[in-house]
């Protein structure tokens, strides 16, 4: 059997409530479940959360809620494998032990149905540990650097006269999705290793929202794809 996990605490310092608040229609983790369940990959969609109105919400759109989380892994320093590994051993003392599991964020509007069914066919072909989506970064890391009253530094100065054109692609956590077997979600194996693989997605659907900010941008953005969509 294959589930879905939404992990959703109730904390959030930057933007209060995030996990339900409204982006555009709907509480923003409401996009996250409504995706998951139209996959048809999941015998379960569960929300892991610690706050009952998280609760609420997430079994009005379709999800379960079988357990509420502990408080010691429901703090900001608690890590995305803490949340699964948790979720996988309540299943596993019921006697259900699912074969594959997808982390997916709460705050993830811009997921799509296909993005999650590409990576649930990677996983099942390929020995990777884990799948998960990225995006490709628009300007050359190995060119960055840092600015400050000291003046310019080069992160990477060997880079200093080299076409942009001959660096190396580089790409980023689009923070959407994370599939892997149980085994590999129990091991605690790095997400990022020479293991692991890529479903690639498109820079205009891939947007971090941790300020205000990012909510605005990411709501206009989401308005112009969905007229893009319909012509």
């Amino acid at each position: 059997m294959n589930i879905a996990i939404i992990p959703a605490r109730e904390g959030s310092k930057r933007i209060k409530n995030k996990n339900i608040k409204k982006f555009l229609s709907l509480p923003i983790i409401c996009w996250s479940i409504i995706a998951a369940k139209k996959t048809h990959l999941f015998n379960k969609v569960i929300v892991s959360t610690d706050d009952k109105r998280i609760s609420k919400i997430a079994k009005k759109f379709g999800a379960e809620v079988p357990f509420m989380r502990p408080k010691n892994i429901s703090e900001d320093n608690t890590g995305i494998q803490d949340v699964i590994i948790h979720a996988i051993k309540y299943y596993n003392k019921k006697n259900v032990e699912p074969k594959f599991v997808c982390c997916i964020n709460a705050t993830a509007p811009f997921i799509k149905p296909k993005d999650i069914i590409k990576g649930f066919k990677k996983i099942k072909k390929q020995k990777n540990n884990f799948v998960f989506s990225a995006s490709l970064n628009d300007y050359p890391l190995q060119r960055s650097f840092t600015a400050t009253n000291d003046g310019i530094d080069m992160i990477f100065p060997k880079f200093y006269n080299t076409n942009s054109q001959k660096l190396k692609k580089t790409y980023h956590d689009s923070g959407q999705f994370y599939w892997a077997n149980s085994d590999t979600w129990l091991n605690n194996k790095k997400i990022f290793s020479k293991k692991s693989s890529i479903i690639f997605i498109p820079n205009y659907r891939s947007q971090d929202i941790n300020t205000l900010q990012d909510w605005k941008i990411s709501e206009l953005k989401y308005k112009i794809l969905k007229k893009y969509e319909k012509k």
